[in-house]
């Protein structure tokens, strides 16, 4: 199998923050080193889109893997042609803190979904 990994690319930013704050998730379930975080959109949600985040231990041939801060994502073609030029960011504040997934093809609050992106603001 050979999937494709772009290193450092602007296909899809991840934040630090959020590279830090998956990689912590990842290793409490003892899965950083075999798991990729995957990224999708779906349908639903106000504008017809729902961001998706899971974790993922075989990237799949037609996937796009990205690795920024030593975080590898997967992106599937489909979801790609709706995320690329998006940035994945954590915030952490008082009232719990969360992943926000900042989508210029979107105005804000547009395909904000539940689907993992807990605390998507």
């Amino acid at each position: 199998m050979s999937v494709e990994t772009v290193e450092e690319t602007a296909v899809i930013t991840v934040t630090a923050a959020a590279a830090e704050k998956l990689a912590e998730i990842m290793k409490d379930k003892g899965i950083y080193e075999t798991h990729a975080l995957r990224v999708f959109v779906s349908g639903g949600g106000c504008s017809g889109l729902q961001y998706g985040m899971t974790f993922d231990p075989s990237p799949r041939e037609i996937d796009t893997v990205v690795t920024q801060h030593g975080m590898r994502v997967t992106i599937d073609p489909q979801s790609l042609l709706y995320m690329e030029g998006s940035t994945i960011d954590f915030f952490d504040s008082e009232e719990g803190g969360g992943f926000h997934i900042e989508n210029p093809k979107f105005v804000a609050g547009e395909g904000c979904g539940s689907g993992g992106c807990s605390g998507c603001h």
